[in-house]
């Protein structure tokens, strides 16, 4: 039995900026009291605690902090257990960050099965290999279907092993042209057969998928989480809301090249198309909230310039500059991540399985206080954020 004594906490739903005591009994959460009372046995203290953070969208195999993109290349090719390393890194680096979960977006090699399988504490969902169509983008992290056929006998052979299935519905976006390159790789009809095969095996659903033609695509044919979505639209936005799509709109990725354009050798006027996308994705953010559509905090870690753990950091203060509260914010990488994905709930209540972030200073206070995580606990596990290998 231990106790935690935290001065303000946000439980998953509501903050409260008062003190708390959090008595852990092995894996759960034996009771929740107001004010400081520390019971037998070893008493932990922090300014904040919270549920564990979500990182809705990441590649565990990949290192965000590798910029020379020849090397990003040649590294496909590099051995299992080098990959395999990297993904342990990756683990340590989210942990230190407070994220005790996350959903891994595809990779072809396995290394997303692989460390699920050995992780203790961080929480993998792992979607194993995406689907694409022959020929088109997503080659790192899908395989092809060209058929209904094969539709069918892929989403059958992923479901034996994958938690989520995830779908390459657009390619990426040419920034010099400020659009999205190549027609969706799916029509409406064969992604509501990829949809509904993923149901009848139990799988929840996400796509890789920006500009509007392959948005329209994806929530006509029931997706349940749009992921990145630039070139959103007011129109597809109440869609969205209204048969529960959840998008993960993923800031990271395009705001470093934003920031950092001699990395991919961006000009003047390719920056100033970058801008103009992020400026637009924040109004379609900050509209998207209004309405009620589920906003999922994905960092797409991994990706040039996104390093697992600061990169999720990084996503929450995009959030919050698109006018989302810290309530908001939290919810969309806590709570409400694991309740559309039917995982279990990890609020801070009695009952519930400890899994808990803490922190050394109180974001609600400073938001730049989310990077000063101190300690993670998942089950019986207590371990030190910063000291996680």
């Amino acid at each position: 039995m231990r106790t935690l004594i935290a001065s303000a906490w946000f439980d998953g739903e509501r903050y409260r900026d008062s003190p708390v005591s959090i008595v852990v009994d092995g894996e759960r959460i034996a009771a929740v009291t107001p004010g400081e009372h520390a019971v037998a046995g070893p008493t932990t203290q922090c300014a904040f605690v919270m549920p564990g953070l979500v990182d809705a969208h990441c590649h565990l195999f990949l290192d965000g902090g590798e910029l020379d993109f020849q090397a990003r290349s040649r590294y496909q090719d590099a051995p299992l257990e080098l990959m395999m390393e990297v993904g342990r890194d990756n683990v340590a680096r989210t942990l230190s960050h407070g994220i005790t979960m996350v959903r891994d977006a595809g990779d072809r090699y396995g290394v997303n099965h692989g460390i699920r399988g050995e992780s203790k504490v961080l929480e993998v969902r792992s979607a194993g290999e995406a689907l694409r169509r022959p020929q088109r983008y997503g080659s790192f992290m899908a395989r092809e279907v060209s058929s209904d056929d094969e539709i069918r006998a892929a989403v059958r052979d992923i479901a034996r092993s994958s938690d989520d299935l995830k779908i390459i519905e657009t390619g990426i976006i040419d920034f010099e042209s400020g659009s999205v390159k190549g027609a969706p790789q799916f029509d409406v009809e064969s992604l509501r057969l990829i949809v509904r095969c993923a149901r009848e095996h139990g799988l929840r659903t996400f796509a890789h998928c920006s500009g509007t033609e392959g948005i329209a695509v994806a929530v006509e044919a029931g997706i349940d989480s749009v992921e990145h979505g630039f070139f959103m639209t007011e129109e597809l936005l109440r869609r969205m809301a209204d048969q529960g799509t959840a998008w993960v709109p993923t800031f990271a990725p395009v705001h470093f090249q934003w920031r950092r354009p001699e990395a991919a050798g961006w000009g003047p006027d390719t920056v100033l198309k970058l801008g103009a996308i992020l400026d637009a994705h924040r109004e379609h953010v900050a509209r998207a909230a209004q309405l009620g559509v589920d906003l999922v905090a994905g960092s797409d870690a991994g990706s040039p310039g996104v390093e697992h753990g600061a990169g999720l950091i990084d996503e929450l203060r995009f959030l919050l500059e698109c006018g989302l509260s810290m309530e908001q914010t939290l919810r969309a990488a806590s709570s409400l991540p694991r309740r559309l994905w039917g995982a279990g709930s990890a609020d801070i209540r009695p009952g519930a399985c400890a899994n808990l972030a803490l922190f050394s200073a109180d974001p609600f206070r400073d938001p730049a206080n989310l990077l000063q995580a101190s300690e993670v606990v998942r089950g019986a596990g207590w371990v030190r954020a910063r000291a996680v290998s």
